[in-house]
């Protein structure tokens, strides 16, 4: 997508080298000897070695324990586990998620010709990680299993596959995001960022895209179901 509107609340912090460890060890009959030398980092060289002290022996292991509680929190929930949430796999860090058929700000490129204004959107599951973004349409308001259908999601810059084109979009999802993070920040960066085309000459609705959304931009009519397409996969698929 292009166009992209400014999320800061959702940029990341940019971190900046500051020091350097180096181990050195050597090997005496059977016993390990082990020595570290800390350097500073002026301007990315390594300055000042010095045998690491116990103050920076500390710093380290509180910098370790912090990093490790921010893994942890990952897509950790903030209470009870969120009823649309499907799966997540925590290995990968991949979550699953339903939303409801709902009226969403929408935005589109000026050569569409399609206002930007408010319409209302099909139920829809996403799956997502840390760095992308899949979406697809459901035919039915209740909650999906796995051998619910799946259908293409009724949208420009959505691959065939599902797949979110990205753009110039710049995906920052925290390190420490809880699940309701997590989906609410990939919600934003999917409807916040501006429509444009659609991708390798594939419609994903039956019928003409631009025309559908021209009807339903600005009104409060209801999504309609019958122009969704069936993509020949289930829930089930995007479990593997």
């Amino acid at each position: 997508m292009s166009n992209i509107k400014n999320i800061t609340n959702d940029f990341g912090v940019l971190y900046h080298p500051t020091s350097a460890l180096v181990f050195y060890q050597s090997k005496e009959e059977d016993t390990i000897n082990t020595y570290v030398e800390h350097f500073d980092i002026d301007n990315g060289n390594p300055v000042n070695a010095h045998p690491l002290t116990v103050q920076e022996a500390n710093a380290l292991a509180e910098s370790l324990h912090t990093a490790e509680e921010i893994n942890r929190a990952f897509l950790k929930p903030k209470g009870i586990l969120p009823t649309n949430i499907l799966h997540i796999n925590h290995t990968t860090g991949t979550v699953l998620w339903y939303t409801t058929a709902q009226q969403r700000q929408l935005y589109f490129v000026n050569d569409l010709g399609i206002p930007n204004e408010k319409a209302q959107v099909p139920p829809m599951l996403w799956k997502a990680d840390k760095s992308s973004l899949m979406v697809f349409a459901l035919a039915k308001e209740q909650r999906p299993t796995e051998q619910t259908s799946l259908h293409y999601a009724p949208f420009f810059n959505v691959y065939e596959n599902g797949t979110v084109c990205m753009g110039t979009m710049d995906i920052n999802i925290k390190n420490s995001a809880s699940i309701e993070e997590f989906t609410k920040a990939w919600e934003a960066y999917f409807f916040n960022s501006y429509f444009s085309h659609l991708l390798d000459s594939y419609n994903p609705i039956k019928g003409n895209c631009v025309n559908l959304w021209k009807n339903l931009i600005g009104t409060n009519k209801a999504f309609p179901q019958e122009v969704l397409k069936k993509n020949n996969r289930t829930l089930k698929n995007l479990l593997r």
